[in-house]
């Protein structure tokens, strides 16, 4: 017997995502996260695997690791520059090495996420590009640029098809696609479509990676910037069968940020819950090289009371300046503050969910 209540399915006592036709190893994670997120708070860094302040693509190597001895349990990766047939990112990643980064991650038991930074479809512009406001609506079906935009997402199923284990098993992953959306600094933000616009985008993607290329092993993200109330939030919220995580981006740019910050964490963990989906932190970062206590004072315990998967910092950007990099490393002036927040009951990392 399947029972439906609060925004989702329940068989045999245990929730399931979205997708109807979710492959076991994407349920099991589904799952995973769900009862990990009452347990504590999982510890991501962006390109955690690929690169860091002084290092490139060295086997095993990690900027977290070499402060705390662990890896992260969530990698962050992404694909932009996919779509164009390239070889490598838009932050210099190789694919194939993105892929074996994922293949490697999970075998060691992490978690993997994806953004897609992509080229705005009308104008060939960067994903930054926010000179025209039609480029969501040339995209839909009907749209002058569908078939394009078609053309980018089997280039991005290729891609997905192709993350497997030795044994050929899909690797799941969760994808989060079109973030930040409240705020118009991408050619998908609020001022540049309609709110209906916005969501026939979500549901024509998901509905064709799922239906026409066969995809079931990925969550789905939902992830906007900062926002006020749970009105807001949800206003372009695509549905409860097309998302399994709820979440939200945050850099930490003044000192209303630890307000802003726990304000939006518990409106999130609260839609969480109520929805049966996976909350987290999907971005973020503050000035780590200036503010010596910022792991603990500022992030962990404003994120400590409430119930989230987990909080993912941004990138270290390989050879530039140590001021622009999110995620602890070597050195760091918030090195030793890092290590209490590794070492804090609240946050997980890879050794505390294997």
């Amino acid at each position: 017997m399947v029972f439906v209540f609060i925004g989702f399915t329940a068989q045999a006592g245990k929730v399931v995502p979205s997708d109807p036709k979710a492959t076991p190893e994407a349920i099991k994670l589904y799952q995973k996260m769900l009862r990990l997120q009452h347990k504590g708070m999982m510890f991501g860094h962006q390109d955690a695997l690929a690169y860091g302040t002084s290092w490139y693509a060295e086997e095993g190597r990690s900027d977290v690791k070499d402060v705390c001895g662990d890896y992260p349990a969530v990698c962050g990766w992404e694909l932009g520059h996919l779509e164009l047939g390239n070889a490598f990112s838009l932050d210099s990643v190789f694919f194939d090495n993105i892929r074996s980064g994922i293949q490697k991650s999970y075998k060691k038991g992490g978690i993997n996420t994806i953004s897609w930074h992509f080229t705005n479809v009308l104008t060939q512009g960067s994903a930054w590009d926010v000179t025209s406001n039609k480029t969501v609506a040339a995209m839909l079906p009907g749209g002058e640029k569908h078939e394009l935009y078609k053309q980018y997402l089997d280039k991005l199923a290729l891609f997905m098809l192709s993350l497997k284990t030795d044994q050929g098993t899909f690797i799941p992953v969760l994808f989060r696609p079109f973030h930040e959306h409240t705020g118009s600094w991408f050619w998908w933000g609020k001022d540049l479509c309609t709110v209906d616009e916005y969501k026939t985008l979500w549901r024509f993607t998901v509905n064709y990676l799922r239906e026409t290329k066969n995809i079931h092993h990925l969550l789905y993200a939902y992830s906007t910037d900062r926002f006020s109330t749970t009105d807001e939030y949800l206003e372009r919220y695509p549905g409860d069968d097309l998302i399994d995580l709820v979440a939200f981006d945050l850099y930490d740019r003044g000192p209303e940020y630890a307000a802003t910050l726990g304000k939006c964490a518990k409106l999130v963990s609260k839609i969480a819950a109520q929805k049966g989906k996976i909350g987290a932190v999907s971005e973020a970062g503050g000035p780590i090289t200036e503010n010596t206590e910022w792991w603990t004072k500022v992030l962990l315990e404003t994120l400590r009371p409430y119930d989230l998967s987990y909080v993912l910092v941004w990138r270290n950007a390989f050879n530039q300046p140590v001021k622009t990099a999110f995620g602890p490393y070597k050195g760091c002036p918030s090195e030793k503050d890092f290590v209490k927040f590794y070492n804090d009951p609240k946050t997980l990392f890879l050794k505390d969910i294997q």
